[in-house]
């Protein structure tokens, strides 16, 4: 008798790039839905607690501590288990702990609920922007940037139903029902997530940089490129936070007119992602990043120093279309030089603004007011254009082709990439990346250019 064994099923295909690219932008836009939902609900959620402007800046730590913990955590589990099912798993996580802020009837209480919330939503961070790094070098060109235009989505219409849900209903009820839409979102994108797990990794370069052994990551770049992302993403999370909270206190702004605020801030900072490309490809990204920060510093200068409702709005616009895409594009040159790890390590440094931001101004608005804390955003944008000149090159991500050498070109959009590449060893390898602040100089050879 002759005994069979069962055969395996042949793996199901990989989603199409379309789709894998709707799929992350679901999960993007489910982090920015959540997060604007909470930033449009927090003067309801201090007045629930008794919080003041110290207590709740202390709340807000906990929820950045909470973030900043998961982060380099996460990339460790996108290099293990894959990028797809971390981040279908973070997705559900910032669904369900969505709700805990809304539950907390004292200040301890949420603290707890921040910790957690922040944890899932740090991991989403991390794990969604690896998955859109592999996303932009599958597509070949720069996607990153309109992939976080899903995030701007996702904040602007949870902060237009908040400011709603604010005049209806109370803040339990009002987080309930965003958590049941998010799971909701991810019992469809989890799925398509999971299934690019599955795919054959795309690397950017061919031929005898192909089989180039990975080596150190160029971490001085990285960290430079993190604190980029994080000088502008300290003036995101203020505004999130803390901006309905100045409109109604310096302006006597409606609540609903509060939440319009941030509203026209990630309205904006939507529209500017979602052009990120092509402006990206017109201008360099020196320019852009440059520009975009030192219009932000403009517009929020503007928005705490005057009076009228009006020009406040149009400040926080500003700032919006400023930080657009700084962040997309400081993570997505991470992305290249060091894969998941190297975005977890820049995301970390990045989210610091981010989320650190917050407890900061609460501790300044404690002692200078709301509107000089705020005012340190416009500082923070500034630093930020003096940071992105420490990167080297007339383009940040896209060098022009070398007089010299071997380059092997990559495709992003119509216009290639030289990647340069230097017999090192008697094999050929790409050339170091390099960052200078002053006259310190950060050198790392970069022994795989990761663009997976």
């Amino acid at each position: 008798m002759v005994l069979s064994l069962p055969s395996r099923r042949p793996a199901p295909p990989p989603p199409s790039l379309r789709r894998l690219r709707t799929a992350v932008a679901v999960l993007f836009g489910l982090d920015g839905f959540v997060f604007g939902s909470w930033a449009a609900r927090v003067p309801d959620v201090s007045v629930a607690t008794g919080a003041d402007h110290t207590a709740l800046g202390v709340a807000l730590l906990c929820l950045s501590l909470g973030a900043l913990a998961c982060m380099q955590v996460t990339g460790g589990l996108c290099a293990r288990f894959g990028t797809g099912r971390v981040a279908a798993l973070a997705g559900v996580g910032a669904a369900v702990t969505a709700v805990l802020p809304g539950l907390a009837g004292s200040v301890p209480a949420l603290c707890a609920g921040l910790v957690l919330f922040g944890a899932a939503t740090g991991a989403v961070n991390v794990a969604a922007n690896s998955v859109g790094v592999q996303v932009e070098a599958r597509a070949g060109r720069p996607l990153l940037s309109g992939l976080h235009a899903a995030f701007s989505g996702g904040g602007l219409l949870g902060a237009l139903l908040g400011g709603v849900a604010a005049a209806a209903m109370g803040v339990a009820p009002h987080l309930a029902a965003v958590a049941v839409v998010g799971l909701a979102a991810m019992a469809w994108a989890g799925p398509v997530l999971l299934g690019g797990d599955t795919g054959r990794p795309v690397t950017a370069a061919t031929g005898p940089a192909a089989d180039v052994v990975p080596g150190r990551r160029p971490t001085g770049v990285l960290v430079l490129l993190g604190a980029v992302a994080g000088a502008t993403a300290y003036g995101e999370g203020a505004l999130s936070d803390w901006g309905a909270l100045h409109l109604r206190e310096q302006v006597a702004a409606a609540p609903a007119l509060a939440a319009a605020g941030y509203a026209g801030f990630s309205s904006a900072m939507a529209v500017g992602r979602l052009a990120g490309g092509r402006l990206v490809l017109a201008l360099g990204e020196r320019r852009l990043l440059v520009g975009g920060a030192l219009l932000a510093a403009a517009g929020a200068l503007a928005a705490v120093t005057t009076t009228s409702l009006p020009v406040a709005l149009a400040g926080f616009v500003l700032v919006g279309l400023g930080l657009a895409n700084v962040f997309p594009l400081a993570i997505a040159r991470a992305g290249a030089l060091g894969g998941p790890s190297g975005v977890a390590l820049a995301t970390t440094v990045g989210y610091t603004g981010l989320l650190g931001g917050p407890p900061v101004i609460g501790f300044l608005a404690e002692h200078a007011g709301l509107p000089a804390a705020l005012g340190t955003v416009s500082l923070a944008a500034v630093l930020a254009a003096v940071l992105v000149l420490g990167v080297e090159g007339e383009q940040v991500r896209r060098p022009v082709l070398p007089a010299w050498g071997w380059a092997q070109p990559v495709s992003f959009g119509r216009r290639p990439v030289a990647v340069v590449l230097r017999p090192v060893g008697g094999v050929l390898r790409p050339a170091a990346a390099r960052a200078h602040l002053g006259v310190c100089s950060y050198v790392r050879d970069l022994e795989l250019l990761e663009l997976r």
